[in-house]
């Protein structure tokens, strides 16, 4: 009986369809924007002014010549993406045609996401949504994030493949590229130390090979440019502890609130204890549901470290939005921070346009109503991955037990 042949085309169409919107949302304002246009039509992207202020239009060597306030992996990125336009371009070349390499990059980028997620057979649901994700519109040509993404997407599905020493490996590349992947580490540590069945010296060695796998991979790609410029290298975690904080993010609504006004190292200090004390909790109370498979908290624990930054830039929700796909058990919450997301992203810039006069008047207070929305999904999503048992896609089927011998097989 020949079974029939399953079609996986659809979700690629989709995803080039979804792809080519998101170059057009970033790419209709140009290589240059008049008065407030990147703000009131969205089409701000990080890419127009990296071109010429970061020496990437001179190719200059990220780090050693420039200063980038990104991880290596990313700075490498960036100078990669210039020099494919400075070679086709050559003097033609202009900020237009970097968005452009750099859209056409995330999207071989998303590909490789849906991919993963057909290889690992993830629901055709899920691969739809993923498909057609509105994040992918406004985020495909904003930066660099999808390199990062893609790498801790593959991470937790090798992880779920039972290789958590490969698991590591790309999770320690993808924090190289941005720093959200590294929560995936520790995770995979402990589900190596309290392996089910195993002794504890084939723990203790299983939870050293992925420590030690980790920080090789991340000491390895880091070391020479630490070496080579290190204040220069240094300019990412510099850069985020100097950071007041974004105004989206709770402690920079609280204060324009007035509901709690703080000096830089206290807001420093009460957002990675509020982190650290509620993944915690997140991972105490996910741990018996998710015994065999503890790296599904991965996802809560993002969700939560958005929660509690203080910088929570509107991009930050293309890191979560892969994982909610994977990992929740339903849909209609992911369906509500989507919805979030896109409050969210206008509200702030069109408060940026406004701050300028040019805006429709949005406020403080717009942009608190619209984050509150989407913390509330996220919470919801949260409270539902330690509690509820994981989507029966992430448990791999019980192996077939062999035939006995001498039995006949049934015809058909």
């Amino acid at each position: 009986m020949r079974l029939p042949r399953v079609d996986h085309s659809g979700p690629y169409a989709l995803l080039a369809l979804t792809c080519v919107l998101g170059w057009w949302f970033k790419a209709h304002c140009g290589a240059s924007w008049t008065g407030d246009e990147q703000y009131l039509t969205g089409c701000y992207s990080d890419a127009v002014p990296f071109w010429g202020l970061r020496g990437v239009a001179a190719g200059q060597l990220p780090y050693v010549e420039a200063r980038i306030e990104y991880p290596v992996l990313t700075g490498v990125l960036i100078w990669l993406e210039g020099l494919v336009v400075r070679t086709i371009g050559g003097a033609r070349g202009d900020a237009f045609d970097f968005l452009l390499v750099v859209s056409l990059v995330n999207a071989a980028l998303a590909f490789a996401v849906l991919w993963m997620m057909q290889r690992a057979g993830v629901p055709r649901t899920r691969r739809w949504c993923w498909a057609g994700a509105p994040p992918l519109v406004l985020y495909l040509g904003h930066n660099w994030d999808m390199l990062a993404v893609a790498l801790a997407v593959a991470a937790l599905l090798a992880a779920r493949r039972g290789t958590p020493r490969t698991s590591a490996m790309l999770a320690a590349i993808g924090t190289a590229a941005k720093l959200f992947p590294v929560l995936l580490l520790p995770l995979l540590g402990l589900g190596a130390l309290f392996r089910h069945g195993a002794t504890w010296r084939t723990r203790f060695i299983g939870a050293a090979g992925v420590s030690i796998v980790a920080i090789a991979t991340w000491t390895a790609i880091n070391l020479p440019v630490a070496l080579a410029a290190p204040a220069n290298w240094a300019e990412f975690y510099t850069f985020s502890q100097a950071r007041s904080g974004t105004a989206a993010s709770i402690w920079e609504i609280m204060a324009t609130q007035g509901w709690w006004i703080t000096d830089l190292p206290t807001r420093n200090l009460w957002s990675f204890a509020a982190f650290v004390v509620g993944a915690a909790a997140i991972v105490l109370y996910g741990w018996r549901r998710h015994s065999d498979r503890r790296w599904v908290v991965f996802t809560p624990v993002l969700a939560w470290f958005l929660l509690t930054n203080k910088v929570y830039s509107p991009q930050f929700d293309l890191w979560l939005y892969p994982f909610l796909l994977l990992t929740s058990r339903r849909l209609w919450p992911v369906a509500w921070f989507v919805a979030g997301d896109l409050a969210a992203y206008w509200a702030e810039f069109w408060f940026f346009a406004s701050s300028g006069g040019s805006g429709p008047g949005i406020t403080q207070t717009h942009i608190a109503f619209a984050a509150a929305f989407r913390a509330a999904a996220m919470l919801w999503l949260i409270v539902d991955a330690v509690r509820a048992p994981a989507p029966t896609w992430l448990i791999p089927p019980p192996a077939a037990s062999p035939r006995p011998a001498g039995r006949p097989i049934p015809a058909g």
